[in-house]
């Protein structure tokens, strides 16, 4: 049952992750760590491939992350970005107020990041990430995601 209810997760936070806004060229997703609530170390990992896709060769993977939950102290969600020997990380630092944590950017070029979300403590907590691939003068870019756990 655990399994099942695994994988329907994944397939929705897939399904949210892959949405795009034609207009500002937003990619986003989103989905619940820990539905239950039981589980400390829930984490959820995908593989963010940035591309040429006609506007210029990948510069940098930039993101954020946003705790829609309602506020719980000292439960915070988490945002790592990683691409051959380099990362990033930056938190939602105010639970549940629904505002976005800063970006953060990894300038790794062209190829597979590792983008990761969790959080600080056992609670479900529902998030929202946003990330963008960019050439070197900011252009959006190619950017398709892979997501591989989310348990």
């Amino acid at each position: 049952m655990r399994t099942l209810l695994n994988q329907t997760l994944m397939v929705i936070f897939l399904a949210t992750t892959i949405g795009y806004a034609q207009f500002s060229a937003a990619h986003e997703g989103g989905a619940v760590l820990d539905p239950t609530g039981t589980v400390r170390n829930f984490t959820g990992f995908a593989k963010i491939t940035c591309f040429d896709d006609g506007n210029g060769p990948a510069d940098n993977l930039e993101a954020n992350i946003i705790d829609h939950s309602a506020p719980v102290e000292h439960l915070l969600v988490n945002l790592q970005l990683i691409k051959d020997d380099r990362a990033v990380s930056i938190s939602d630092t105010v639970s549940g107020d629904a505002s976005p944590s800063p970006l953060i950017t990894l300038h790794g070029g062209s190829g597979v990041y590792l983008l990761l979300v969790n959080k600080t403590d056992v609670g479900a907590r529902q998030f929202v990430v946003e990330y963008h691939c960019k050439t070197a003068t900011g252009v959006h870019t190619g950017t398709d995601i892979n997501v591989r756990q989310f348990e």
